[in-house]
């Protein structure tokens, strides 16, 4: 998907004179990390995850995914709950795939997430960082990728409790 370009100011409720921008990277893996989603429906999967980001009040700036995982970049709307978003787009999405047959084997996202801040100068190269996965992925696997934002974003985490990562 490409980044979409076109008024990224997220229409606040609420407060009257309060206007925010907040930009997040988040990231979640498939249960196991198993390599379960497929070229052939990553982009209806990808639609579907949009929609569900779009019509949750966000919008959605970069979507991309790898066989086990997938990163999103959204412009948040502050007048939601950033865990109940990502609840929705787990569970609707885990449906949707097992209502339209789309993976052969069992599949589930695993708990849990990362989300990361951005400033709006940052966009374009964090967009294109999703965009390009793919070739990323042929030098670096997830598990360095994701220890890399939590050490990058000076996140605490406790090795147990991060990704269950099988190498």
């Amino acid at each position: 998907m490409k980044v979409q370009r076109t008024g990224t100011l997220i229409k606040s409720c609420g407060m009257a004179n309060t206007y925010t921008q907040l930009y997040f990277q988040i990231v979640f893996a498939v249960k196991n990390r198993d390599a379960l989603i497929q070229k052939a429906w990553q982009g209806q999967l990808h639609a579907y995850i949009t929609g569900i980001v779009q019509k949750q009040g966000h919008k959605m700036m970069c979507i991309n995914s790898m066989p086990d995982h997938i990163h999103l970049l959204i412009g948040y709307n502050h007048t939601k709950l950033l865990p109940d978003l990502m609840e929705h787009i787990k569970t609707s999405s885990n449906d949707f795939i097992k209502t339209n047959h789309l993976s052969r084997y069992k599949f589930d996202w695993q708990k849990g997430y990362g989300a990361f801040s951005y400033s709006q100068s940052q966009i374009s190269t964090v967009a294109k960082y999703i965009e390009n996965q793919e070739v990323h992925h042929q030098k670096k696997s997830f598990r360095a990728e994701y220890l890399e934002l939590l050490r990058k974003f000076e996140v605490e985490y406790d090795e147990r409790y991060v990704f269950d990562f099988f190498d």
